[in-house]
C-alpha cells in the first residue's frame, strides 16, 4: 500500500493529476464502438434472398437488431420492432433483424422456425440468419436484442436497447432509439449513444 500511495504522489506531482482512479474492468464485447463504419455483410433472408446493406440504395441509416424467436426479451419486444419499422422505414430508416444463435444450440431458432415466427407476427423487414455466426462479432452484439443504429454510411451512431422497459411498452419513460433516430435526422449529438442492451444472451457451442 505504502509503494501505491508513492506511485500516486508521484503521478499527481509529475502530471498535475489531481484526483487519480482506477477505472472498473469493462464488460464491453469486442466490436464496432461509436463512430465505427460497420462492414457490409450477406445473409440469408427467410424468404431465401440474400440481403446487404448495399442493397438498400436510399436508405439514410439503418436500424440493425440482433434479435431471435425463443428469447421472451426478443419476444417482448417484437410489436415494437413491428412499429419501429412501419415509422421510420418510409423515412429511409429500415429495421434489419438479424438471428445471431446457433440453431444447433437453441433449435428453436432454426432458419425454419424463423420463417414461421414472422409470419406469425407478420415481420415486414428482413429477418436474417446470421448462419456461421460471423457477423455479430464484428457488431459486439451480446444480446437479443441488441440494437445497433447506423446512419447512411453504415458509421455506428448508437448502440444498446430499444426502450427502458422490456416487459412493457406501456411503462416506457426513455425511447432511447427513437430518441437517437430522431437526432440522426436533425443532424444533433446522440445522448446518450450507448444504453445498456438488456435480453438473453446469444447462444453458441463455446
Amino acid at each position: 500500500m505504502k509503494q501505491i500511495s508513492i506511485l500516486v504522489a508521484l503521478l499527481v506531482l509529475v502530471f498535475g493529476i489531481s484526483s487519480f482512479t482506477i477505472d472498473p474492468p469493462s464488460d464491453k464485447a469486442d466490436g464496432y464502438g461509436i463512430g465505427d463504419i460497420a462492414a457490409d455483410f450477406s445473409l440469408k433472408n427467410i424468404d431465401g434472398k440474400m440481403v446487404s446493406l448495399s442493397d438498400y440504395k436510399d436508405a439514410n441509416g439503418f436500424i440493425v437488431i440482433f434479435t431471435c424467436n425463443h428469447c421472451p426479451y426478443a419476444v417482448m419486444y417484437e410489436d415494437r420492432i413491428n412499429e419501429l419499422n412501419a415509422k421510420y422505414a418510409k423515412q429511409g430508416y429500415p429495421v434489419i433483424a438479424i438471428n445471431p444463435n446457433d440453431p444447433e444450440v437453441k433449435p428453436e431458432d432454426s432458419f425454419e422456425n424463423m420463417i414461421v415466427r414472422a409470419k406469425e407476427k407478420n415481420f415486414k423487414f428482413p429477418y436474417l440468419l446470421d448462419e456461421g455466426q460471423k457477423i455479430y462479432p464484428q457488431f459486439g452484439a451480446t444480446k437479443t436484442p441488441h440494437v445497433f443504429l447506423l446512419d447512411s454510411k453504415r458509421v455506428v451512431k448508437y448502440i444498446g436497447s430499444i426502450d427502458d422497459s422490456a416487459r412493457s411498452a406501456e411503462n416506457v419513460e426513455e425511447t432511447f432509439l427513437e430518441d437517437a433516430i430522431i437526432s440522426l435526422q436533425m443532424g444533433e449529438e446522440i445522448n446518450p449513444s450507448v444504453t445498456k442492451a438488456v435480453g438473453c444472451s446469444i447462444k453458441t457451442k463455446s
